[in-house]
């Protein structure tokens, strides 16, 4: 998957693109569903796959004093992605010009890129103060030369599936609506820096990942499934996703403690798979009596993920 930074004029070859165009915070199942029509689409015509979307995200450029939390980071987005065969990846700056930009200026800047067919879901809008919908731009596209194809919406037992009902689902600890809604286990990808060691001087040596979002989704304590760290294999173990209160800490991180495991992650790539929520970050009156309680969600985290599997006790 090419990744590129600007919608390039078309090449000489004419193929041109089928592109799907939005946020894709998630890439949940109304996501994908938007990218598999566009693949599907592009080999019909014989043009190249094209995902469009933003950075920052524009929801977040509108409230930078109070983003709403983040379900993927750049890098999240990236490889998630990487695994649906698109071949091309365009991450348009969301900047005060793009913001000012009107809906037919977006819509020609479309037709230059090369694109033939957009296909978008049903509540799509674009343009200063989103004035352009689905409507305007089915005529627009007919003008300049791109068809337009738009989706119903993607729904599970509960009603539609959106980055907002995940984002709530998230909050309240629902990793199991979340689960359906992004037809996979909720997780978050980082490199593991080296923080203080404090873990490790406690018996419970962590990989530490930065969250790289201003706002987290969730926080707590997890049983997860760590990839990345074993070959041919997740990992078990427990997960404390906040700023560590009891010692201080203020900035928000993500601390996986890996079951029997015994080796060096620093700089290595994790994906940190969250399974089961255990309980709330607490402030303990003590570091001792902090490990105490980490013992015991170690103990809950591995009954946790047996269950999972099926497993008895």
């Amino acid at each position: 998957m090419r990744l590129q930074r600007h919608l390039d004029p078309p090449r000489a070859d004419g193929a041109g693109f089928v592109a799907t165009i939005g946020g894709f915070d998630g890439l949940h199942l109304g996501h994908q569903a938007l990218i598999h029509r566009t693949r599907e689409a592009a080999a019909g015509l014989g043009c190249r796959s094209l995902l469009v979307t933003f950075e920052p995200l524009p929801r977040e450029y509108f409230a930078q004093g109070d983003p709403p939390a983040r379900l993927t980071s750049f890098r999240e987005r990236w490889r998630h992605l990487s695994r649906f065969g698109l071949d091309t990846f365009c991450v348009l700056r969301f900047d005060r010009e793009l913001r000012n930009q009107s809906a037919e200026a977006f819509a020609a800047m479309l037709a230059r890129g090369g694109i033939r067919r957009v296909v978008v879901g049903h509540d799509f809008r674009a343009g200063k103060g989103a004035e352009g919908d689905v409507d305007f731009l089915r005529r627009a596209g007919a003008d300049l030369g791109f068809e337009l194809e738009v989706l119903p919406p993607v729904c599970d037992g509960t009603g539609r599936i959106s980055s907002r009902t995940l984002r709530q689902q998230l909050q309240a600890g629902d990793l199991e609506g979340a689960r359906r809604g992004l037809g996979r286990r909720y997780s978050m990808i980082g490199r593991v820096y080296r923080g203080q060691q404090l873990g490790r001087t406690l018996g419970f040596p962590t990989a530490n990942l930065r969250l790289d979002r201003r706002r987290s989704p969730i926080a707590g304590i997890f049983a997860v499934r760590v990839h990345g760290a074993v070959a041919g294999r997740a990992a078990d173990g427990v997960a404390s996703l906040g700023t560590r209160p009891t010692v201080g800490g203020t900035v928000p991180l993500l601390e996986a403690h890996l079951f029997d495991f015994a080796g060096d992650l620093y700089g290595r790539e994790l994906e940190v798979e969250f399974v089961a929520r255990l309980r709330d970050e607490l402030k303990f009156a003590s570091v001792d009596a902090m490990v105490v309680r980490m013992h015991r969600d170690a103990a809950e985290a591995r009954e946790a993920l047996r269950e999972e599997r099926g497993e008895s006790g």
